[in-house]
């Protein structure tokens, strides 16, 4: 339980940036490279990632008010879904293992627009997802 009691990590100063003073408990010694300020300043962080889901989220009514369809519903490992509003449709799939995952029955998306990944080329691998690779796709027609 002490990990998550442990002072907020916000930059690789002196207790981690959480006081100047002494904690109640040690911070952890990987605070000069995992914290808030490197969070911040790396575009391919884990905060960087919400920010654009976040903008997604904002700026397309589909990802809101789009009928949800479940696909692949027996598939031990991947989440996929479809939510479709007016003429615009996303495919958001997510691989939920350490294996790459086959992506069966969705051929139909294999030149639509790619507008959030968490790996830098997710097409590179289509159809298939890599270990822990989330993507989400548009189709507008």
């Amino acid at each position: 339980r002490d990990p998550e009691r442990s002072p907020m990590q916000w930059d690789a100063s002196p207790n981690a940036g959480f006081t100047t003073g002494t904690p109640w408990i040690d911070v952890n010694p990987n605070h000069t490279t995992i914290n808030a300020a490197a969070a911040c300043a790396d575009q391919r962080s884990v905060f960087h990632h919400y920010r654009r889901l976040i903008e997604l989220r904002h700026t397309s009514p589909v990802v809101v008010d789009g009928d949800f369809t479940m696909l692949l519903a027996d598939h031990p490992h991947v989440y996929a879904f479809t939510r479709s509003l007016g003429p615009e449709t996303l495919l958001v799939l997510g691989n939920w293992s350490g294996d790459d995952q086959p992506l069966d029955g969705l051929d139909a998306w294999a030149g639509a627009e790619v507008v959030l990944a968490n790996t830098d080329d997710p097409r590179s691998a289509w159809p298939r997802l890599r270990p822990w690779e989330a993507v989400v796709l548009r189709r507008l027609g």
